[in-house]
């Protein structure tokens, strides 16, 4: 990358999303600026960024928009080569590829919708985001990281949860992350909360509570309504 090259990233201090691409952009050593959006009251920039899904994050480099988090991530690998985020080996490149796809349509998603829902659907998605966590928890398999000794691809779609899970379960009164039962991801949960890039992006845990019962309780109250 070339020194004069410049980087806005539309985001905002409760989103995961947004998250990810800054300790992606942290990890590369990539000076960047943050235009923190509100979501009530949608920038110009970011209609016009982001004209399909107007939703964040989204990378502006020199000018050009890119949209969606692990599109972003890969495309800040592609032109930075500076601490890689895939093995140069083309298998574990497809694996790291599809267990980060597994994590966000198996329990990304999920998560979400167990902010905006109660009673027995609540709880199917529960059971759901617990099988998929039983499935990360054998992945891992004792490894320091998702990649092995070396935090990648699959570990920034995923550090999210070492915050946000925890947040989640208190504003919609669930247990999802039982670290009694998934010791694996306890431990690299602990591994990604000291990285310093992880430390430094982290949102305050008390405004993410705040965003989050805002958020579920306008869902519940819609749903009533309906």
């Amino acid at each position: 990358m070339a020194g004069r090259d410049e980087m806005k990233l539309l985001g905002a201090c409760f989103s995961p999303f947004a998250h990810r691409v800054e300790v992606t952009l942290k990890l590369k050593g990539i000076s960047y600026e943050v235009i923190e959006q509100d979501l009530q009251n949608k920038s110009h920039s970011l209609l016009q960024f982001n004209s399909v899904y107007k939703r964040i994050p989204v990378l502006i480099h020199n000018g050009k928009p890119i949209s969606e988090s692990v599109v972003i991530i890969e495309y800040l690998d592609d032109i930075c080569k500076q601490n890689p985020l895939f093995s140069p080996d083309p298998y574990q490149k497809a694996m790291a590829r599809f267990w980060a796809k597994f994590a966000e349509e198996k329990f990304t998603e999920v998560v979400r919708k167990i902010i905006v829902t109660e009673g027995e659907e609540q709880e199917k998605q529960v059971k759901l985001a617990i099988e998929a966590l039983e499935i990360l928890e054998a992945e891992l398999n004792g490894n320091k990281y998702f990649g092995g000794e070396i935090f990648g691809f699959v570990d920034i779609v995923l550090c999210w949860i070492s915050r946000w899970v925890g947040v989640i379960e208190k504003t919609a009164d669930v247990a999802i992350l039982d670290l009694e039962k998934f010791p694996n991801l306890e431990a690299w949960i602990q591994n990604v909360l000291h990285l310093p890039i992880v430390k430094e992006t982290m949102p305050p845990h008390d405004k993410l509570i705040q965003y989050f019962a805002k958020i579920r309780q306008f869902a519940l109250a819609s749903a009533a309504a309906n």
